[in-house]
């Protein structure tokens, strides 16, 4: 449970830079979608907790791999536009 609220503050910081982003550049980021991985992997972390389980617990182990692919994809969308249109060196 205590691995949560770090996991949390990181995600916060990551919609966060989602945000100025989208303000600064104009271009969409739908840094809202943020608030899903966050909500989905305390829903894992709840589950493991309340049966006191350390794996094997399908509707737990469904929540924490939706919440990791969510969170590739957003990073990967944020990525790919931040880094848009940039010239090398």
């Amino acid at each position: 449970m205590y691995l949560w609220f770090p996991l949390a503050l990181l995600l916060f910081f990551l919609m966060l830079i989602a945000r100025f982003y989208q303000r600064s550049s104009g271009e969409r980021t739908y840094y809202q979608l943020y608030i899903g991985p966050i909500v989905l992997f305390g829903g894992g972390v709840a589950r493991y907790t309340s049966i006191n389980y350390l794996a094997g617990d399908t509707l737990g182990d469904l929540l924490l791999a939706v919440s990791g692919v969510m969170l590739i994809a957003l990073c990967v969308f944020l990525y790919r536009i931040m880094t848009r249109n940039r010239k090398t060196l």
